[in-house]
């Protein structure tokens, strides 16, 4: 009878590798099932144990600040770039994640009610605001759309695929957000 080998333990030495394993097995389950993924399903994926789990991430919440953290980074990189237009690129990276990632928005709900601390709305909105004066200066919008309307346009399309459903591409939503708010339309 052949003799399985288990993994060896390789402690610390691991640390890092079983990070970046949590944090793309609890993208990908956060995506395709929401933010009340199990975070056992979350480990199971990631190949490790709950216990490496909560050493890394202590809380739910701490864990989806970890995964979508990207969505912040890769937000400010798009408000970098110096382009008139560079906020409709922002604006439709946005509207991307609220239909893909509806996990990003319930752990912005949850993270609102839990602490007192959180701003990720002002950060949002920091973000938002240069990409959002050049495309006025540029005449691609109107001279007083503000950062709260588009805020306020995001939480219209998070509402719409958290109410309607059936939303499976960026730009149908996108449409349908701007019919609604056409003060966001381009040109």
């Amino acid at each position: 009878m052949a003799q399985r080998r288990s993994k060896s333990n390789r402690g610390p030495a691991a640390a890092a590798e079983n990070r970046e394993a949590l944090l793309a097995a609890a993208r990908s389950l956060f995506r395709a099932h929401g933010y009340d993924v199990p975070l056992s399903k979350i480990a199971r994926e990631a190949g490790v144990g709950q216990g490496v789990l909560y050493r890394h991430f202590p809380t739910r919440l701490e864990l989806a600040f970890a995964v979508f953290e990207k969505n912040y980074a890769r937000y400010e990189r798009l408000a970098r770039e110096s382009a008139p237009d560079a906020f409709f690129t922002l604006w439709d990276e946005i509207v991307r994640n609220v239909i893909e990632e509806t996990a990003f928005i319930d752990m912005a709900i949850e993270a609102r009610r839990t602490r007192d601390d959180y701003d990720a709305i002002e950060r949002l909105m920091e973000i938002l605001r240069p990409p959002l004066q050049r495309a006025i200066v540029a005449d691609l919008l109107a001279p007083d759309v503000t950062a709260d309307e588009v805020v306020m346009a995001i939480r219209m399309a998070y509402g719409i695929v958290r109410t309607a459903g059936g939303f499976t591409d960026a730009a149908d939503l996108r449409r349908t957000v701007l019919r609604a708010f056409p003060r966001l339309a381009h040109g």
